[in-house]
């Protein structure tokens, strides 16, 4: 298996799906987006600045009131017009695109989502298993996005660094479970139960892992962030 590898951190006048954008600083990066006929999505309380000529419209989400029990976002918001806008997630790390073709999906990890062309279509999914594990009683949400017809674009935020790892048909890698941050919906994700029996840490029971079997892309962040859950 090979080695995952570092995703670029900065991005100048990249265009694709009809859209250009950048993603600048080292720190806590800006996405930098130019709009055109294509409005996109996004998370209300990332935006950071954008053209007075831009207007801001709710995207309602279904099945809002799960996900306020849960902590997560009851609505998303929307671009309206023409002209630049800004998001930036208050955290140190990276921004990054992932651009998508007709029959794509990804299953991207709760809190990693910045912003999306507003032609892919978004759905979520609840993960118990995962979630009375890790997570606590409120569970992990998972959200996917999928290109159905045209060309679009996934903006994400990881912490730290981001890497990127294919896996052929068949190969395994063990993630902690606030590791990772995409996934192809190809890649099949298992909670691993290890037990610890001897040694300093025994006492401690047992360790718990995310295993991915390919093949696909998965997405690896190298400051994991375990976000606060209701119980």
């Amino acid at each position: 298996m090979e080695v995952p590898k570092l995703m670029s951190a900065e991005v100048h006048d990249e265009s694709y799906a009809g859209v250009t954008y950048h993603v600048e600083g080292q720190l806590v990066p800006v996405l930098h987006i130019e709009l055109s006929s294509m409005p996109v999505f996004f998370e209300h309380h990332i935006l950071l600045w954008k053209d007075p000529v831009v207007g801001i419209e709710t995207k309602p989400l279904k099945g809002a009131f799960k996900r306020a029990l849960a902590g997560m976002p009851i609505f998303m918001t929307r671009t309206n017009g023409i002209g630049r806008i800004a998001f930036s997630r208050d955290g140190a790390g990276q921004v990054f695109a992932k651009h998508m073709k007709a029959g794509e999906s990804l299953d991207v990890r709760e809190h990693q989502f910045l912003a999306a062309t507003d032609n892919l279509e978004y759905t979520y999914n609840r993960v118990q298993g995962v979630s009375n594990i890790l997570f606590g009683s409120s569970g992990l949400f998972i959200d996917t996005f999928t290109c159905q017809q045209q060309d679009g674009i996934l903006w994400l935020h990881g912490y730290g660094n981001v890497f990127e790892l294919t896996l052929k048909p068949g190969e395994q890698i063990d993630i902690e479970g606030g590791g990772w941050i995409y996934k192809d919906s190809t890649v099949r994700m298992d909670t691993i139960r290890q037990s610890l029996k001897t040694g300093i840490l025994a006492a401690q029971g047992q360790i718990f892992w995310n295993r991915f079997t390919g093949p696909g892309r998965i997405g690896i962040q190298s400051m994991y962030v375990h976000m606060p859950t209701n119980k």
